[in-house]
């Protein structure tokens, strides 16, 4: 539908714009994972050929997860035989996971926090995997394993938008995008030009003990 193609777009560009003003200058990218899975069309033996990333993403607007994902030097999730004719769902999959991942980390340094522990690490990555692929694969009818694995690290793991506003919001609004119930837009964010501007405020918004 229009209205929703309209909508993705807006959140994709939400995520890209959001990550070069507060990500990229203050950037903590978590430590690269080196246990990374062949996508769907490089697993031995071979199973049915989706559809290719660089026949179904290249020119969309979700090209800029793997933009983002590449800029950032993240391998995790990333298929051995990285190469234009790898699943595009399954890039999809691993780009969010990677994007989450490193917002994470980048906050919790920004805001002077401890580092995220790994089971949270492996939750926010989950949720933004099944969350965005399963928009893809809505919009894009290309259905593959990494839109079925589902979020199993613990969603009481996931942080809050009044946590960590741009990761909580992230996972918020591809939570159920598209069902038309209000998106749970951090709307202060848009006031702000850098993470210590929003490391001020949430401070000013802390209990006073």
């Amino acid at each position: 539908m229009p209205g929703d193609e309209v909508t993705v777009h807006q959140l994709l560009g939400r995520i890209s714009y959001f990550h070069a003003l507060f990500i990229e200058p203050a950037l903590a990218v978590a430590p690269a994972d080196t246990s990374s899975q062949p996508c769907c069309n490089h697993r031995t033996p071979p199973g049915a050929v989706r559809p290719d990333a660089d026949g179904l993403l290249a020119g969309t607007a979700w090209a800029v997860l793997h933009e983002i994902a590449t800029a950032l030097g993240a391998h995790t999730g990333q298929c051995p035989s990285h190469g234009p004719d790898c699943c595009a769902t399954c890039r999809v999959a691993g780009s969010a996971a990677a994007i989450a991942e490193a917002w994470l980390a980048t906050e919790h340094r920004a805001y002077r926090r401890p580092e995220p522990n790994g089971r949270t690490r492996q939750a926010c990555r989950e949720a933004a995997a099944t969350r965005l692929t399963r928009i893809f694969v809505h919009q894009h009818h290309a259905p593959c394993p990494a839109a079925q694995g589902g979020e199993t690290a613990g969603a009481w793991l996931l942080p809050a938008a009044d946590e960590l506003p741009l990761t909580g919001e992230l996972l918020a609004l591809w939570r159920d995008p598209l069902a038309g119930g209000g998106s749970p837009v951090v709307s202060w964010l848009n006031h702000c030009t850098d993470l210590d501007d929003i490391r001020r405020v949430l401070e000013a918004r802390r209990p006073t003990p």
